[in-house]
């Protein structure tokens, strides 16, 4: 290395892959004398002190120290153009380039000017005190000697402040007492220790975060007497990962579930995890927003807005005294109306030495709760879809800094997806209210007038996160007594589902109306359930305005599908037939208290086309139960389909006083939480009609023979104590006999019973059903029907395996209103 030059500068040159020069720098030049002209092209090792020729010249490659090394330094000798040697420090890099992996060698050496050992100490001492990172020096005392300016901002203190203490006591806290005893273990040691302190000092805010290192000092002896502590500033690193930490917890936390207020809490209780001393959220009230809710929508001042959620660092919340669901009325000049209005960001000083609250502070509960406070306020608007839900409050105590630009992104950042989650929340809320309010409309709002069962009913909605279903029960009177039971569940949840019930439930009804079978009204429903798969699959939504939606790719279209059980039962007879598709067997339960499942052919589910249904015929004796529910009530994650069953058996012979109480045993022994699925429970006690209440009689196929089928039930009637229904009764019987002798086939039948009301049957073995028509002037007959219908409540026509039956049911006379039967000109002409 050469000295005696006032300047340093570095020497450098390039050296190729077979030892020759390739480049050559001014500074080289400096150093050794030759310039680029007589050096570059020639062997590198005509510059070696060592004479090398001829053979060596080429293997330099080989020769040199750094040949196999990707970077090589020490001191060799070199030739001077004059002729002298010269000492030279280098510093050889080795690099690669080309696809074939060439590679060449950088040579550099330093040449450093004069200097005084006063100029290395005065930059030691200035690079000390200009440090960007803080350093202070610690004592074999642990207590401070030095410290450069950087510390002395960061502890709050100047040097002389500071001297003769050690970092606990300067700033109490726990880091720091943490590391005090580091630096007496670095003593000890003499090992290196790193750290990592986050404190707050008196006066300047939020907390800082030092990277901290401990290094020890070593006297000429080797003796560790002294440590070097030396800090860099992390503060906006540290805070920049709490912020990313708090909306990684706002995402997993915010919305957990589809609660309006939960969600409101769970956005208040981040928000005090790392942003803000406490928090709250408020919504706007219905009226507070002026035209439809959409981003030209204007809020109406003054606003009032009810009260969500708050929560804060303390245990309790003064800034907030508000409780849940309070109504508050902020005027224009308020922070909350003035972020609703701009829907910007908000910030403002509270009852602090320079505060900006105006006359809306006097007007504010939570300021006027806490005048002494004094805090840094951020109302941040709460907006979702482009509608206005409300604002969410931040706030922080006059010892915490004010919140900067990245506080409020923060702040907007989680407001944003909890106010998407409220809305979320709400529209699912309001959504399935509608599917509640249409699901409960759909189901019977009152037991129908029969006398055939007795009957109770239950229907719960799932939980929450399942939402409404398509289950439904009922009770639908048939002609001669007798009732059906019905029980059914759609496939899904939500507005759809509920809709499809609708449907279903009405098909069942108009079927059962024309007194159907039940495999046969299960295989006309069947189909029913296909056509509306079809329908929703191929089919288009149209909108109250007109426009065309295609449904085909929505998640519900093609996915409709049903589970019924449909059972009739004759008081008369006592015999109950039974029909299933795709639905759990019901229970009978005995009237000695012991429950089993109906073996009942099973029936594939409604929607799948095609396949046929049966049905079962079992007798119900009187004080029975019979049993019809879904699935819902013995489907279990924690249980299976067998030992909920068992459950259901064990709940059904408990000893209960009514049907409704056995109906609530059942559902709180099976249900003790929400449970995830609809489900709809419909007992029924059978009854049996008296022998006294019917009265049959074969019927001749002779037309003298309706005479004498007056005069039976004549006398039946008069035996009963119906003398005032005599007179129509006649009439019915004659009109309905004298048909079946005419126009059908025998055997005929005529039966009567009397319940609620007094029923007249004619039976015979045709198929052919009569039909009602308005008879013109000069026709002979087509008017004994319409007298009928006149006459009765109402007539209709059942088949059966062996013809059909015309029925009509008339009122009893203590049953007949005041004002008496409503008798039509047409009427009296047919009568007379």
């Amino acid at each position: 290395m050469e000295h005696g030059t006032s300047v340093g500068y570095t020497a450098s040159a390039v050296i190729d892959g077979r030892g020759t020069v390739a480049g050559w720098s001014a500074e080289a030049h400096m150093l050794l004398g030759y310039t680029s002209a007589e050096i570059v092209g020639r062997a590198a090792a005509r510059l070696l002190a060592q004479n090398l020729s001829g053979p060596a010249l080429r293997s330099l490659a080989d020769r040199v120290p750094w040949a196999d090394q990707p970077r090589w330094h020490g001191t060799v000798r070199l030739r001077h153009r004059d002729g002298r040697s010269v000492e030279v420090c280098l510093l050889v890099h080795r690099r690669f380039f080309g696809s074939q992996g060439e590679s060449e060698w950088l040579v550099v050496s330093p040449v450093v000017g004069e200097a005084s050992p006063q100029d290395d100490a005065e930059l030691l001492e200035r690079a000390f005190a200009q440090q960007s990172c803080g350093v202070a020096i610690y004592g074999n005392d642990r207590r401070m000697r030095l410290a450069n300016v950087v510390m002395e901002r960061g502890l709050g203190l100047t040097l002389p402040e500071m001297r003769g203490l050690r970092i606990s006591e300067i700033v109490p806290h726990p880091d720091l007492e943490a590391t005090d005893k580091a630096i007496g273990e670095v003593l000890e040691t003499g090992r290196p220790q790193h750290r990592e302190n986050v404190f707050s000092t008196p006066g300047q805010g939020r907390h800082q975060a030092w990277a901290v290192a401990l290094a020890p000092l070593r006297d000429a002896d080797g003796e560790v007497n002294a440590v070097c502590l030396s800090g860099h500033d992390e503060t906006q690193q540290y805070w920049a990962r709490r912020r990313l930490q708090l909306l990684n917890e706002a995402s997993a936390s915010i919305g957990s579930t589809l609660d309006v207020v939960r969600t409101a809490q769970e956005l208040a209780d981040v928000a005090v995890r790392g942003l803000a001393d406490f928090a709250g959220v408020d919504i706007l009230t219905p009226g507070d927003v002026d035209g439809e809710p959409d981003s030209t929508s204007r809020t109406v001042t003054p606003i009032v807005l009810r009260h969500l959620a708050h929560a804060s660092i303390t245990e309790t919340c003064p800034e907030i005294p508000l409780t849940v669901d309070n109504l508050r009325t902020y005027p224009e000049a308020s922070p909350q109306a003035e972020c609703l209005g701009t829907r910007s960001t908000i910030l403002r000083l509270v009852n602090g030495p320079d505060s900006t609250s105006g006359p809306w502070a006097d007007q504010d509960t939570a300021v006027h709760a806490a005048p002494r406070l004094g805090f840094h306020l951020m109302v941040v608007p709460m907006r979702a879809r482009g509608e206005t839900l409300g604002v969410a409050l931040f706030g922080r105590r006059r010892l915490q800094e004010a919140f900067d630009p990245d506080d409020g992104l923060l702040a907007e950042e989680i407001t944003a997806r909890a106010a998407l989650c409220i809305d979320n929340a709400r529209r699912y809320t309001r959504e399935r209210s509608t599917a509640l309010t249409l699901q409960r409309s759909l189901l019977p709002q009152r037991p129908p007038r029969q006398s055939a069962v007795e009957a109770a009913s239950r229907y719960l909605p799932a939980g929450a996160q399942a939402g409404v279903g398509g289950d439904w029960f009922d009770v639908i009177p048939l002609s001669g007594a007798r009732v059906a039971l019905v029980v059914g569940d759609v496939v899904g949840h939500g507005i759809q589902a509920s809709a499809t019930m609708g449907r279903l439930r009405t098909a069942v009804r108009t079927l059962a109306d024309v007194d159907l079978p039940p495999d046969e009204l299960l295989t006309h429903l069947d189909d029913l359930v296909t056509r509306l798969a079809d329908e929703d699959a191929d089919g288009w939504a149209y909108t109250p305005g007109g426009a065309e939606t295609d449904i085909a790719d929505t998640p519900a279209a093609g996915d409709v599908g049903a589970t019924c059980l449909y059972a009739v039962y004759d008081p008369v007879s006592r015999r109950c037939t039974l029909a299933r598709a795709g639905h759990p067997l019901p229970f009978m339960v005995t009237p000695e208290g012991t429950a089993d499942l109906l073996n009942i052919p099973a029936g594939p589910p409604l929607g799948l086309g095609g396949l046929p249904f049966e049905s079962a015929e079992v007798e119900l004796d009187e004080g029975s139960l019979l049993v019809l529910y879904t699935d819902g009530l013995v489907e279990s994650r924690d249980h299976d389909v067998g030992q909920r069953l068992d459950m259901l058996r064990q709940a059904l012979t408990r000893p209960v006083r009514s049907l409704d109480e056995l109906c609530d045993t059942v559902l709180e022994a099976l249900l003790p939480d929400r449970p995830q699925d609809d489900i709809a429970l419909l007992i029924a006690r059978p009854k049996a009609l008296d022998a006294g209440q019917v009265a049959t009689w074969d019927i001749p196929a002779d037309p003298m023979a309706v005479a004498q089928a007056r005069k039976n039930v004549s006398a039946q009637l008069s035996e009963w104590g119906f003398e005032e229904a005599l007179f129509t009764t006649e009439l019915v019987v004659s009109e309905l006999v004298t048909n079946a002798i005419r126009y059908a086939a025998p055997p005929i039948q005529l039966r009567l019973i009397h319940d609620r009301t007094l029923i007249c049957e004619v039976s015979d073995a045709s198929n052919t059903a009569p039909h009602l028509r308005r008879a013109r002037v000069f026709d002979e007959g087509g008017r004994g029907l319409l007298l009928v219908a006149q006459l009765t409540q109402g007539w209709g026509t059942r088949q059966s395996s062996t013809g059909k039956t015309i029925w009509a049911e008339q009122a009893l006379p203590d049953a007949v209103p005041d004002s008496g039967p409503i008798v039509t000109d047409e009427l009296e002409r047919l009568v007379s």
